[in-house]
């Protein structure tokens, strides 16, 4: 991503920040070349996304009206690049997408089967299903952990069936101390989080929000400050 406005387009700074203040003040065709430049964003974005059935083409559009809206709204005089400022948003709009997919695909049900469908019992499978799916998801994002992180993960939050255990009684079978559980623990937690991991899950847990990004780097970045401060 480029360290400033106008890295990676041909532009100056001064001359993509003129460009974006034009395209914010009702400019169509300085919109239409920062939309253009900047299709590769979108592409990059939706080639990285789990999408549940969507079509690439729906989602690459979902991704576009993201970018558009972040052209809208970004300041280049803050010196955040804007790939950067875009990524999250075109993000939260591809998700969307995903997740109406996801929806309608719900609706959709054999009319041999509408009659179970409509019974009183369907709020409660559906419910059933879905924290069967959101199990299914954090049970395969747990399973890519690196080794040990994924033991300390699956023993302190009872993971597959077992109860939880406490930071002594993981560090006993693992031969270190509890404080090293602990670290090990949000270490685990912090990959977990990370979006580039966690996209399918954050989907079925609607966790696509600016705030929710911003608290797992926030999260991230904490964590990396006690790590230097050992």
């Amino acid at each position: 991503m480029e360290s400033k406005a106008g890295k990676g387009s041909g532009l100056g700074g001064d001359a993509e920040a003129t460009l974006y203040e034009q395209a914010q003040a009702g400019d169509a065709e300085s919109l239409n070349m920062l939309i253009g430049q900047h299709e590769g964003l979108v592409r990059l974005v939706v080639s990285r996304q789990w999408l549940a059935g969507l079509p690439e083409a729906e989602a690459l559009q979902a991704g576009r009206h993201g970018l558009w809206r972040a052209v809208l709204g970004y300041d280049a005089q803050r010196g955040t690049a804007f790939s950067t400022y875009a990524y999250p948003a075109i993000m939260r709009y591809v998700w969307a997408a995903v997740q109406g997919e996801m929806r309608r695909r719900r609706r959709e049900v054999p009319r041999a089967e509408l009659g179970l469908y409509l019974s009183s019992s369907a709020g409660s499978a559906a419910g059933e299903q879905e924290r069967a799916e959101i199990e299914q998801a954090l049970g395969e994002l747990v399973a890519r952990l690196p080794q040990r992180l994924r033991e300390v993960i699956v023993a302190r939050y009872g993971l597959g069936g077992g109860e939880a255990q406490t930071l002594v009684q993981v560090g006993l079978q693992l031969g270190v101390c509890g404080e090293r559980v602990r670290q090990l623990q949000q270490e685990g937690l912090v990959w977990l989080r990370q979006p580039a991991h966690s996209q399918e899950i954050r989907s079925l847990l609607a966790r696509h929000t600016r705030q929710d990004y911003e608290l797992a780097e926030q999260l991230a970045a904490a964590w990396r400050r006690r790590c230097h401060g050992r």
